[in-house]
This record gives structure tokens, sequence and C-alpha cells, in this order.
């Protein structure tokens, strides 16, 4: 069990351990304190009793270097940091109130080559005037639909600051703002055991209906996200493109998805690609639901709140995502090269997945450690069917604060059980990192555009 916070921001959980379900909108004199004592999206603005977590100041909002292109690699704000702590097997006692138990697992299981730099805690989480506006307006409105397989009566806010259930907050983590459009280039490398893999590249690009400054609900058309990946290397799948359509309301309509064949030359719906299918080119090493490190509907399980906990987690993670970086300084057996990970204590809502009797998934238990200031998902850990944990999952994510936005560089999934793990977002040696310049729309996600693009 969790130790919880009883203040007001978090004593609500306190019934929701117990009912597991949202009972009411949060009250006038709730929502009143967004932007006051709690963050425009809902987070504790206050630090913690011994100054480790310190208040929030508005984040960063700016480049530190007035070079910087977007685009591009971006610089860290807090390269000058000095190293707090270094967690280690042997000191991991010292250290156990604040680790995941996929973190301790990993410590425990890798001995002295896997470690977690500790730095000073940067709470750079910002994000644009409208989406804060708009996060206190729909905390009013927001409701869930059917089960909690859907939103209704928000759009471009956090739908839920101040939750009260756990699937609450998975909503808010699906619903964060990333922009309204971006490009990126990226690699996923499926690493084995001694370190070997092929590097699959990838393009990818995301329109966010849900996101625009004058978005509606009606005008939605119940589509929150359109999401198009293409396939850029190895040659034998070259060429590959997926279009998937992500819903608001997944109990009326689940995502609806396509692929391009470029062997057939055809465009074929995709129903497959949720749940626990496995992701694409991933050696099965991640499924459907894992990218962005949960996404789709979360229908097949049932969500508990347990709280909030102050843990280290991978966080500013900008010496990840440089350019000074080769992949092979990254990537090496067993795990992520830990000298180029930052780890930082912040307070997380921790919620509990367990898969619903008569449903089927690979996962049955999962549990999400979730940022309370950017309602990024930043750790999981994943259960297979014998309640053994098998698969442990990182979000490392910094500012990009060309948006700004908070949001991944490198996403990772261990497998405990295999020794192998698959990192995706590899950057470091590409031009161009997350664009979010394109003025990219509607037409561009059509399924007639998935055709144009694989017969260039």
């Amino acid at each position: 069990m969790y130790t919880l916070k009883v203040n007001a921001s978090v004593a609500v959980s306190l019934w929701v351990m117990i009912a597991g379900v949202a009972s009411a909108a949060p009250s006038p004199e709730e929502i009143a304190r967004l932007g006051n004592e709690l963050t425009p999206l809902g987070a504790e603005k206050a630090g913690n009793a011994d100054g480790s977590i310190p208040a929030w100041d508005g984040g960063i909002k700016r480049p530190p270097d007035a070079g910087f292109v977007p685009g591009g690699h971006h610089p860290d704000p807090f390269a000058d940091d000095e190293l707090v702590s270094t967690v280690t097997k042997s000191n991991a006692d010292q250290h156990a109130g604040k680790l995941t138990v996929g973190h301790k697992a990993m410590l425990d299981l890798y001995g002295d080559s896997f470690t977690m730099k500790v730095y000073p805690t940067r709470r750079s989480a910002a994000y644009p005037e409208s989406v804060y506006e708009a996060t206190k307006r729909v905390a009013a409105t927001a409701s869930l639909s059917e089960g909690g397989n859907g939103v209704t009566g928000a759009v471009v806010g956090i739908p839920f600051p101040i939750p009260k259930s756990g699937i609450e907050v998975i909503w808010n983590h699906i619903l964060r703002y990333r922009g309204e459009s971006a490009r990126r280039m990226i690699g996923q490398a499926a690493v084995t055991r001694g370190g070997a893999y092929t590097m699959v590249m990838l393009e990818d690009e995301y329109f966010a209906p849900y996101s625009l400054v004058n978005a509606t609900e009606a005008g939605l058309n119940n589509v929150i996200i359109m999401f198009k990946q293409r396939v850029k290397a190895p040659a034998r799948l070259v060429g590959q493109i997926l279009l998937v359509h992500e819903t608001l309301n997944q109990a009326k309509e689940h995502r609806k998805a396509w692929l391009y064949n470029p062997g057939q030359r055809r465009v074929r719906r995709a129903p497959n690609v949720a749940f626990d299918n496995p992701g694409t080119a991933s050696d099965g090493l991640r499924t459907s639901d894992q990218l962005d490190m949960f996404n789709g509907s979360p229908e097949r399980y049932d969500w508990e709140l347990v709280g909030k906990k102050e843990i280290y987690v991978p966080y500013n993670s900008y010496r990840l995502h440089s350019k000074e970086l080769k992949y092979k300084d990254v990537l090496q057996p067993l795990h992520l090269n830990p000298q180029h990970l930052r780890y930082e204590l912040h307070r997380a809502w921790v919620v509990e997945a367990n898969l619903k009797q008569g449903t089927r998934h690979i996962y049955k238990r999962r549990t999400f450690y979730v940022d309370e200031d950017s309602w990024q998902v930043l750790a999981v850990d994943q259960y297979d069917n014998r309640d053994q944990l098998w698969r442990v999952s990182e979000g490392h994510v910094i500012n990009y604060y060309d948006v700004p936005t908070v949001w991944t560089t490198l996403e990772v999934h261990y497998d405990l059980q295999s020794g192998r793990y698959i990192a995706v977002g590899l950057n470091n040696e590409e031009p161009i990192t997350y664009d979010f310049s394109p003025q990219l729309a509607m037409r561009d996600f059509s399924t007639g555009s998935l055709r144009r693009a694989g017969r260039r």
C-alpha cells in the first residue's frame, strides 16, 4: 500500500481506493484551486516537506540557447546540474521507498551493470495558456461515458485535473497536449541479450484535432488524434505505412486503422492494431497499446487509483536526446547505457490496472506511474499471467520548449525474463527530431493520402 497525502488535492483518493470509480465532477471550490494552490493542470504547486521536490514556478517556455532551430536537438537547460546520488544494487535498500517495483527488480537482476543517476528535481513542465484555460473550463463539464471507455464534455484541456479514479488519470494521459501536429524521424531497436540489433527507421506524423485552439467536441467527429507511420528501413520493410484514427468515445466507436502494403499496393483495414497485438517491427517486445507508454481503449482493465507517491523517474532526459551521442553509445546489452540516463524525484499518480474477468491481454496486471505535472506516463510495471513481473517500461521525457509540451524523447520496454529490450524514439543521429512546425490537417490522414504516400 502506498502512503497517501491526506490533503484537499488527493484526499478524494481514499474513497476511490474503496469504491474504484469516480463519484462526481469537481466542485466549484476544487476547480478554483487550479492555478492557485494547484498548477493549471492539477498538480500540487508546492514542493515537498524536505525541499527535494521544489515548487512549480511555471516550467520552461523558451530555449536556453538562442541558436536552437525548431525540429533539431534541444539544448539541455540543466547541463550543469551536479549529481545528487547514484542508486545501485548495493544501496537500493536505502532508496527503496522512492523506487518503483520495476526499478528494484532491474537493480537486483542486473547488478552493477544497471544504476540510476539521480539529479536535482526540475519541474520543467509547461504548456500554452490556451491549454491551461481549457483545462479549467472542461474540469466542470468533462465526464466518463459508458463504463469509462470514453470522455464527453471535454476538448483541448485535461479533462480530469482533479482525478477521482484511476480511469480518469489514464484518460488525462491519453488526452494530454502534445502540440497540434508534428513530424519526426526515429529509430526503433529491438536489442538481443548480447546487444545486437537491426535499426528500424520510422517516419511518424500526427495531427491532433482535440488540441486545436478552436476545437469543439461536435467538430471532432469523435476523432482525437490521427497518426501515420511509414517504415523507411530496413529494406525488407520499406514502404509499409500505418494510419490510425483514435477516437474520443471508444464505446461508441473503436479506433480505425489501415495498413498500406507496398508489395500488394493495397490499403487494408487493420482492426488488430490495438491491445496486445505486437507493435510494428517490434520483434514481439512491445504491444500495440504500449506505444506512447499507453494508448487506445482502456476497456480491458479495471483501473484503481492507488494514490500519489514520490519516486525516482526518468525526467529532463536531454542528454539522452543529444546529437553528441551515437546509437552505439546509448544501446548496450540488457539495458540502455546508464551513463546517459537522468532520474529525478517527482510526485507521480500510481494507477493499478487489473485485467477484467472474461477479457484477454498478455499483461494480467500493470502498474502505471503518471507525472503529476504533465499527465505523461513515466514508468510501467507489467505482469504476466502467473503474476510474475515480466516487463518494465520507461518514458524518458523532455520539455519540447519550442511548443511547449512534455513528451518522451525515448521510450524503452525491458523484458526481464528474456534479457532483451526495445527502444523506440532514437534520434541522436537524425537531423530532425520532433518538428512541430508542419501545418498538417485532416486531409493528410485520409485513406487517399495513404495510397498517395505509398506511390511515392
